[in-house]
Formats: C-alpha cells, structure tokens, sequence
C-alpha cells in the first residue's frame, strides 16, 4: 500500500474502533495479527482481538477519538491520537501513541502506548458492573 491508502485504511478502523462492533472490528485484523494495547499483555488472533473488544466495549463506551497526527511510511502507520470514552456517566480520555503494521490491506500488528495510571485517575470510584 502507499502512504494515503495506508493512512485512510486507519483513519477508517479508527472510526470503526468507536463504533465499537466487534465483527467490524476484527474485519480489520490479519487472522494472525497482534493487538498489544500496552501496559496490557498483547492478544494474539483475529478471534481473541474480536473477542476482547467485545468484552472492552460492555464495560465503557467509546466516543470520538482525536487524532492529532497520523504518518504512513508504506505499510506502518503511526497515529498520536486521544482517545475519548464513557465509563458509566463519566468521560474518560487518554492520551496515545499507536502504531500500525499492515500486510495486504490488513492489520498485522496494532501497539498502543499509554498511561495506566492517567487512565485509573479519571475512572469513577465504582465501574458500572462493580457495584
């Protein structure tokens, strides 16, 4: 892929990821890809990507994200991005950095680095399902 197909190809999964449908989600995925959303172990497999997105997106709602800068050097993409969601009624925002590697149109590996603790400080003091 060149740069501009590579960087709509993200800029679409980004809308896709707050959509939040599993299916659609993993659509995106190699069957073998990576999805290490760090400090979180990394999750192996178009099934158990589709599958934990499932399980993210009954606990919080996504909201739209903000992509501050997004590069492509062929088949890697590389995205500065805030990504906004709904734990409950309160709103939740996390500043990242997220790297693509594509392989035929596809995501072969997905790694965002960002903050446990900034995410922990805005989560409210009982998460919907805790109480």
């Amino acid at each position: 892929m060149n740069n501009a197909e590579s960087i709509v190809l993200i800029r679409n999964f980004i809308d896709a990821c707050v959509r939040a449908d599993p299916d659609e989600f993993a659509s995106y995925f190699a069957e073998d890809a990576t999805w290490w959303n760090s400090p979180w172990r990394s999750i192996q497999g178009r099934e158990a990507i589709r599958e934990t997105l499932r399980r993210g997106a009954a606990r919080m709602k996504a909201l739209p994200w903000e992509i501050r800068y997004i590069v492509a050097d062929g088949d890697v993409v590389m995205t500065e991005r805030v990504d906004h969601f709904l734990v409950g009624s309160d709103p939740v925002s996390v500043p990242c950095m997220g790297i693509f590697e594509l392989r035929n149109g596809k995501i072969a590996a997905w790694r965002d680095y960002w903050d446990l603790r900034q995410f922990e400080a805005q989560l409210p003091h009982s998460a919907p399902g805790e109480e």
